[in-house]
């Protein structure tokens, strides 16, 4: 199954894996659809005797919707009412069901065609069922309601009873599949709620955290704080013999933070039990490598790193040195921003139940195939000998795209064959095993003529890196802006070392570049005698399209000025000065996957303390909002997530290797007193749908950056922002 189409091929064989082999012993005749038996017409449709239809949803729901999303594509596509759908979570399973990784906001542009194509496709095939017991052609039948109708003579006859009969016929050719007509959908574009919503209002169990199987052991896992650490030795005897333990198990990584460091497990039938026992668990660790990286360090290597040649360039145009030696105005900033953590709600956690050679996991993973590809490298199993169920995931923000959890489960679990093993973080452990979003330092540096046009812009940005190469999450597109809109530019990079684990944070990178370029970006429009909306529109102003890269959609900047335009007509930009003394607004545009976002923010600033009053928002996801009312929650979700990192105090600092921070009393979430009002407007455009779980986030911090500035005149150049950066 391809990203942009399901091929004919592809369809079929999903068809008849999706039956278990028995796509035709299920596609029961018309005469016993009665015994409740459901046809499957393709790997993601299912029809009742009753009419009713189920539709299995394929990819991890994080909370963005896409458990009722993708249904709505194929539903849609299908031509059946939404009140007939039923909807159902698949297992993980790539040769079925297609790519089922859930981050990068890339679920919808990658299924918005496949979804409704096997909509379509089961359509079509139903109604050549109809055509063929009426004896007409089908292009003469139409559809509605899940039920097929001969318009000329008013006959009509519901899928359930051409559902057996439509599953024996051949998948239709993708390329012949005539989609619907934009204008007539009828459930794409309308508010549907979440399907999970009524179980999760009534506490009734779906997370991976509420899975119970008959039998099963609770562990617990501790590993060496310090990142890196190998076990020397612990008094296990001393906790086997402690009440209620089944089993005390020490556990070998493979050194790679994906795989899972060294570890000892504690299992019980409890898990209170399990890790009230681990309080007794004494463990000498071997982290003599490892205890040298802290925060403080790290800050001291950057600012002597600042000062120095960069180790190598990202991105070079034009004449940059000369550009700079003609400046009528050069402005330059030092700006940084810390590690932080994902800190879902729900802690980490997997089950998994070794026997007879395989392994079946149940797991809240955003990514199951590489997370099927760790344990069967962990384990030495073949890939078809792992099963992996989904559960609905307590948040994830990129945090459950690494699957270390899971092969700790069944690295846990192939020692007890036969017993059911559910490993559970506590808060500290989810805190100080993250994969954090790397920090960074930015040394800015900008060129102004007498006209006060932007001319020549330089980052030397100071990051983590290894072998000449950026850590995870740590890179800097060369496409950057405002590279692509200006002649000369200059990205260069030097790399810190760390032992730390990063990973993709929501809109990894973007979260942090955003907040320098737009911050750094208002200083110059300051120094042009300009407001930032001015400038960003005089340079979006230039360009047609800036590449993106290699099977990157480019930049278009016709998209940035519109939905530019339309946040400060929402915001009442123009009237910002006529705020009252300690209260202004602030405006931040940023490009971020695939979707164009621009932002006011309000704030009100008393004793040091900055008051988020209102949020404008502005963005450009295409021509479709699938589903409008989940949209609206994504956006606001994505706004009061970003406020939380540049307001709560959210950083992650370490000491000899280790977190110090354990739980969210050292690293604060957004509180609902501090949610402001926001507005988000979608500004639609001829372009296909993009994902909307990440790119509102990133405008937001400069937003606000730049807002506090306006109400106090001071400059934020680093986060999280401190009453003392505002006295």
């Amino acid at each position: 199954m391809s990203r942009a189409t399901l091929s004919r091929r592809g369809f079929i064989s999903a068809s008849l894996i999706a039956g278990g082999g028995l796509l035709f012993d299920l596609a029961v005749p018309i005469a016993k659809a009665a015994d409740g038996t459901p046809v499957i017409i393709n790997a993601f449709i299912r029809i009742l005797p009753d009419n009713r239809v189920i539709i299995g949803a394929k990819n991890a729901e994080i909370g963005q919707g896409a458990k009722t999303m993708l249904p709505m594509l194929i539903a849609e596509e299908l031509d059946v009412d939404w009140a007939q759908v039923s909807i159902e979570q698949t297992h993980a399973d790539a040769k079925i069901f297609g790519g089922q990784s859930a981050g990068g906001s890339r679920t919808t542009p990658r299924e918005w065609l496949p979804m409704r194509q096997a909509g379509a496709a089961a359509r079509a095939m139903l109604v050549a069922a109809a055509a063929a017991q009426w004896g007409v052609a089908a292009e003469m039948l139409t559809t509605g309601s899940g039920k097929v109708t001969d318009p000329k003579t008013g006959k009509s006859i519901p899928y359930a009873t051409l559902a057996g009969a439509a599953a024996k016929l051949p998948a239709p050719d993708p390329a012949t599949l005539k989609l619907k007509d934009p204008a007539n959908f009828h459930i794409i574009g309308q508010s549907v709620g979440g399907v999970d919503t009524p179980a999760i209002v009534a506490g009734r169990p779906l997370f991976g955290i509420d899975v119970k199987l008959p039998g099963m052991l609770h562990a617990v896992l501790e590993t060496c704080p310090a990142f890196g650490g190998t076990f020397k030795s612990a008094n296990l005897d001393a906790v086997r013999a402690l009440p209620g333990i089944a089993h005390v198990l020490t556990i070998k990584g493979d050194g790679t933070p994906e795989s899972g460091y060294d570890g000892v497990a504690i299992l019980a039938k409890s898990w209170w039990t399990a890790n009230q026992a681990r309080e007794t668990l004494k463990v000498e660790w071997d982290d003599s490598a490892v205890t040298g990286f802290s925060t403080q360090g790290h800050a001291a290597q950057a600012a002597t790193r600042a000062k120095g040649k960069a180790d190598g360039n990202i991105v070079r145009t034009g004449d940059v040195d000369g550009a700079f030696a003609s400046a009528d105005k050069v402005v330059t900033a030092d700006y940084s921003y810390p590690f932080l953590a994902h800190a879902t709600l729900e802690p980490q956690n997997c089950t998994a139940l070794f026997k007879d050679g395989a392994i079946e996991i149940w797991a809240p993973t955003q990514n199951p195939e590489s997370g099927r590809g760790l344990v069967a490298q962990a384990l030495g199993l073949p890939p078809e000998k792992i099963r992996i169920n989904f559960s609905r995931i307590g948040g994830g923000f990129g945090r459950r795209l690494m699957n270390d959890y899971m092969v700790q489960a069944a690295r846990i679990a192939a020692q007890v064959p036969g017993v059911p093993v559910k490993l559970l973080f506590t808060r500290a452990d989810d805190m100080g095993r993250d994969f954090y979003r790397p920090a960074g330092w930015h040394g800015f540096r900008a060129a102004l003529n007498k006209d006060g046009a932007l001319t020549a812009f330089h980052d030397h940005f100071i990051t983590f890196g290894k072998d000449g190469k950026p850590v995870r999450s740590a890179e800097l597109s060369p496409g950057e802006l405002p590279a692509g809109l200006i002649d000369h530019v200059l990205f260069e990079q030097s790399f810190l070392s760390t032992n730390m684990p990063t990973g993709w944070l929501r809109a990894p990178g973007s979260n942090a570049l955003a907040f320098v370029y737009q911050a750094f970006m208002d200083e110059i429009a300051a120094a042009a005698g300009k407001d930032l909306p001015t400038l960003m529109l005089e340079l979006l102003s230039k360009t047609a399209q800036v590449s993106q890269g290699a099977n990157r959609p480019p930049f278009v900047t016709a998209r940035a000025r519109g939905v530019i335009e339309k946040a400060l007509a929402m915001g009442d930009w123009a009237n910002r000065t006529a705020l009252p003394k300690g209260q202004g607004k602030g405006f931040a545009f940023y490009y971020s996957h695939a979707g164009y976002f621009a932002e006011v923010v309000e704030v009100a600033v008393a004793d040091g303390v900055p008051k988020v009053r209102t949020v404008w928002v502005a963005g450009d996801v295409g021509g479709h909002i699938i589903n409008p009312i989940n949209a609206l929650h994504q956006v606001q979700g994505s706004v009061i997530e970003g406020l939380g990192q540049a307001l709560a105090g959210q950083a992650i600092t370490q000491v000899a290797g280790a977190i110090e921070q354990a739980n969210f009393d050292t690293h604060p979430l957004q509180r609902i007193p501090d949610t402001p009002t926001i507005h988000v407007e979608f500004v639609k455009t001829d372009y296909p749908p993009t994902g909307l779980g990440e790119p509102a986030l990133p405008p937001v911090i400069p937003a606000l950056i730049n807002a506090i500035h306006a109400a106090t005149g001071k400059r934020i150049r680093s986060l999280p922002v401190t009453a003392e950066m505002l006295v």
